[in-house]
């Protein structure tokens, strides 16, 4: 029997994007609100542009040698009015999906509508990530049996490889630490499969921290890996109170999951800001 072509063999995943947040992306040429009045970049957000240019131009082709790929937001599209925040460009919901819906329409485009969308937290995406459904229908995203266009979790195939994607993973204040919640997450996902007797994932992604991490373990199956993508958000103020959080550089980027050279990974696209400087 001939075996079955691989329909997809890249995903792009991004997440974490804020959209209608001052620290997050937002088009060099600015946006018109809701009112008609006119918001423009801050010179940290055309730095901010400047990397998502490079991500799509530069760095997608490369990873994916080319090749055709789906898309993941893997959660939290954009900002929302939360914690009673002031760092948002409005508090006009319809103003940030519009922003969001701008920034992400080129991206549809250029996966050739393979695109999903995960929901992410409620503070930011409103009760039941209503905001996110309600973008991820302007903008096609896949549905699933149930209609929704935005759903909790993603499970997908990538070349051989399954891949489970879902928002939200454990935290920690501690550097030392760090790879605590992410490895209690991947061996959870063995647990479970093995207890009810299902195909466990190959690779995890989660996201919701802002900042990259990856460990693997060897399975049956291959390696098991989880990996936790970098975000599209500078620091706000509820950063710079929070342990470890304030001493971290924000991170920005992307994850790429690939099945190519006979194996199934994940290509990490990473950058940083400068720390503040010496004066």
């Amino acid at each position: 029997m001939a075996r079955r072509k691989r329909e997809v063999n890249n995903i792009v995943v991004i997440s974490d994007l804020h959209c209608g947040c001052r620290m997050g992306l937002c088009p060099p040429e600015g946006m018109a609100l809701d009112d008609g009045g006119p918001v423009m970049p801050s010179k940290f957000q055309r730095k901010l542009w400047s990397l998502w240019e490079q991500l799509w131009g530069e760095h997608v082709p490369k990873a994916t040698h080319g090749e055709p790929f789906a898309v993941v937001v893997n959660g939290d599209a954009v900002d929302g009015v939360h914690h009673g925040s002031t760092t948002q460009m409005s508090h006009n919901l319809e103003d940030q999906s519009t922003m969001a819906e701008a920034i992400l329409r080129p991206v549809v485009d250029a996966c050739e509508g393979k695109f999903y969308v995960v929901r992410g937290t409620e503070a930011h995406v409103g009760k039941s990530a209503a905001e996110e459904e309600r973008l991820a229908k302007r903008l096609g995203a896949k549905p699933n049996a149930e209609g929704q266009r935005a759903t909790w979790d993603l499970w997908t195939t990538c070349g051989d490889g399954l891949v489970h994607f879902l928002h939200h993973v454990g935290t920690t204040s501690s550097s030392a630490h760090e790879a605590s919640a992410v490895n209690a997450e991947l061996t959870a996902e063995y647990v479970e499969a093995a207890r009810w007797n299902q195909r466990p994932p190959n690779i995890i992604i989660r996201s919701h921290r802002h900042s990259y991490i990856h460990v693997q373990f060897a399975t049956d199956y291959g390696i098991g890996l989880a990996a936790v993508t970098p975000g599209w958000q500078g620091k706000t103020p509820f950063a710079w109170k929070i342990a470890r959080a304030r001493l971290a550089p924000p991170q920005f980027g992307a994850l790429v999951v690939r099945h190519g050279d006979r194996r199934l990974f994940v290509d990490p696209i990473v950058w940083i800001t400068d720390r503040s400087p010496v004066r």
